[in-house]
């Protein structure tokens, strides 16, 4: 799919779909990737974090982590997966993940045909494979830190890397022998990706170690960082954009307070590779995920205070329009996924 495609849909033919959860929905909504109008949503349980799309069932997973409230402030980890059918907008089934609790981040696995997800736990957190057929776990691999929401998986497949959101490194993990590799130290993390040839990765973390908050560059081969974008605020979400073009959502806060709710709008970062900074586009108000359309021409912003999408022309750093998504109250916007029209599911974004 060319840049120009993502425009210039037949009338009439089937059209490429973005998913957006609503934490406070709670909700999934379905809006139109080139027009950008609602075309549904569909209710699901509280509340739903990330969502991702698997192109060969034409399924949406949507995680469901706790019953109300935000990482230690909720009143109780929830343990459902939500799986959607995008195209008729109806929910086929909500997964019982029990004895698994608090699942956050969710990626696909097309090598082994695995849906992984990470998961919360005291005084530990783990990976955990669902089949998608059966929608049973069948392994799970603990990452030695309590709590792993965003984690990715290497080319190779068999590696993986969880941001550990209270400990100080980072987990890696052999998924293939659910052995514990190695520790990358950070000073606390949220958002990681990892560049399409895992030479390199790219995490979120907060200041600490004489180190500012912001997005380090980390070799895969020696663990040893080789840049650090520095921020002002706290950095959550990244995202390696097709053509390698590195997203990263910076949250804002008011000089006067730094409670959550007292956040103003956030900043989108577009790095290089080498994590060299391209330019920065305004976005929502607590930016918690990013997503891009499959030819990394638009950059998709979710942000979760004010419940928007914010979609950014990649290439000319600039705002193209802010989609308001419904919510019932606070949170809003979280989760997203860009779902291919039926028989461009090749052309879809990487499973990362």
């Amino acid at each position: 799919m060319t840049r120009n495609d993502l425009h210039t849909h037949p009338r009439g033919a089937a059209r490429d779909l973005l998913a957006v959860a609503s934490q406070s929905g709670p909700s999934v909504t379905f809006l139109d990737a080139v027009t950008h109008g609602v075309l549904g949503a569909v209710e699901v349980p509280a509340e739903p974090h990330e969502l991702c799309f698997d192109p060969v069932r034409r399924l949406l997973y949507a995680t469901i982590t706790y019953r109300s409230g935000y990482y230690n402030a909720h009143s109780g980890r929830a343990h459902e997966l939500a799986v959607i059918d995008p195209d008729a907008r109806r929910v086929v089934e909500i997964v019982d993940l029990s004895p698994e609790q608090g699942a956050h981040g969710v990626l696909l696995d097309p090598v082994r045909d695995l849906v992984w997800l990470s998961v919360e736990g005291d005084p530990e957190g783990a990976l955990v494979a669902l089949d998608p057929g059966t929608r049973e776990i069948v392994r799970r691999v603990p990452v030695g830190a309590p709590g792993p929401h965003w984690f990715v998986v290497a080319p190779d497949r068999r590696r993986a890397y969880s941001a550990n959101k209270e400990a100080p490194y980072l987990s890696v993990v052999d998924l293939e022998t659910g052995e514990f590799l190695d520790r990358v130290p950070v000073p606390g993390s949220e958002g990681i990706d990892i560049s399409a040839d895992g030479r390199l990765l790219y995490a979120a973390v907060r200041a600490g170690d004489g180190e500012p908050a912001g997005v380090r560059v980390i070799d895969t081969a020696t663990h040893a960082t080789v840049r650090v974008h520095a921020t002002r605020g706290p950095v959550f979400p990244v995202h390696v954009a097709p053509g390698g073009l590195v997203l990263a959502g910076e949250l804002r806060m008011r000089p006067d307070g730094s409670a959550l709710g007292a956040n103003e709008p956030g900043l989108l970062h577009l790095l290089d590779a080498d994590g060299r900074s391209r330019g920065q586009v305004p976005v929502g108000a607590f930016p918690l995920t990013v997503r891009s359309s499959p030819d990394g021409a638009l950059g998709l912003v979710s942000a979760v205070l004010s419940s928007t999408v914010t979609v950014v022309d990649l290439v000319e750093a600039r705002v193209v329009r802010t989609l308001e998504i419904p919510r019932a109250g606070e949170p809003g916007a979280h989760g997203l996924a860009y779902i291919p029209a039926p028989g461009a599911e090749g052309a879809g974004p990487s499973a990362r």
